[in-house]
């Protein structure tokens, strides 16, 4: 059979977008560099530069949930065409969610790790391995993160 056959792109043409400075582009002096292809479309990055355009270095792929759980700013949940969506980031990140239940699950841990990480910081003392809620918490979180 013929056909075209879809090439990765090389490295300097791989592109990201952030919400404040549009495409940034992953830095040659990055272990990442020549990474053509991530398994997911989102990275956090330590450091960002510009110099002949916007680079990003010490950046890492990170998958959906952990975005989720960790990531700044408040999750919210919509419905929109059918498909419930979860937002961060006043909706600059968005993920269309399984379903309903699945969204809504996702929420409610992220609300309960933030209210466990503030308990921690309160009492830094407070063993959250020992802790019954603590420990649900904590092992929910990475069955979710590691069966994603």
């Amino acid at each position: 059979s013929t056909g075209a056959v879809k090439m990765q792109p090389k490295a300097e043409e791989l592109k990201f977008v952030t919400k404040n400075d549009g495409y940034v582009h992953i830095h040659p002096s990055s272990v990442n560099y020549q990474t053509r292809n991530f398994e997911s479309p989102y990275l956090v990055y330590h450091e960002k530069i510009k110099t002949s355009r916007v680079f990003i270095r010490d950046c890492s792929m990170v998958s959906v949930y952990p975005l989720v759980l960790l990531g700044g700013g408040q999750v919210h949940m919509q419905l929109q065409k059918g498909e419930f969506v979860i937002s961060l980031d006043d909706g600059w990140i968005r993920f269309v969610a399984a379903s309903h239940q699945v969204a809504e699950l996702v929420k409610e841990l992220r609300c309960e790790l933030d209210q466990m990480l503030q308990d921690k910081i309160k009492n830094p003392s407070m063993d959250l391995c020992m802790c019954p809620r603590g420990s649900r918490i904590i092992s929910m979180i990475v069955k979710l993160v590691t069966t994603q």
